[in-house]
C-alpha cells in the first residue's frame, strides 16, 4: 500500500509564497503520475497541478504562472511551489498519485488517482 504524506502548509499573507511537499512510500514512485488538488469549504475538490512520469506539468488557468509542481524521484517526493498567493487559494491541499504505463500520461480528475494523502491546510489572509 502506498502512503502519501503532505507537509508545509500554513498561514501566509496575500502575495507571499509557500512550498508544500508530498512524500511517497514504496519503491515504484518513478512509475507514478502525480497531482495536487485543493478543496475549499463548501466547494468541490479541484485540480491544481499535475506532473507526469517524464516531469511534464499541467496547470489550470486559475494557478498558471503562479504555481509550479516538480518531482524528485530520488526522494520519492513532489513539491508545489506557490507564489503570489491570493485569499482564494485558501484550501486543504491534497497530493495524489497513481501508477501509469506511459511516461507522458497526464491524470487530471480525482477518479483517475488511486492514492491520496490526508491533506495540508493552506490559509492566505488578505
Amino acid at each position: 500500500q502506498v502512503q502519501l504524506v503532505e507537509s508545509g502548509g500554513g498561514l501566509v499573507q496575500a502575495g507571499d509564497s509557500l512550498r508544500v511537499s508530498c512524500a511517497a512510500s514504496g519503491r515504484f514512485f518513478r512509475t507514478y503520475a502525480m497531482g495536487w488538488f485543493r478543496q475549499a469549504p463548501g466547494k468541490e475538490r479541484e485540480l491544481v497541478a499535475t506532473i507526469s512520469r517524464d516531469s511534464t506539468t499541467y496547470y489550470p488557468d486559475s494557478v498558471k504562472g503562479r504555481f509550479t509542481m516538480s518531482r524528485d524521484n530520488a526522494k520519492n517526493t513532489v513539491y508545489l511551489q506557490m507564489n503570489s498567493l491570493k485569499p482564494e487559494d485558501t484550501a486543504v491541499y491534497y497530493c495524489a498519485g497513481s501508477s501509469v504505463f506511459n511516461e507522458w500520461t497526464r491524470l487530471t480528475t480525482t477518479t483517475q488517482y488511486r492514492y491520496w494523502g490526508q491533506g495540508t491546510q493552506v490559509t492566505v489572509s488578505s
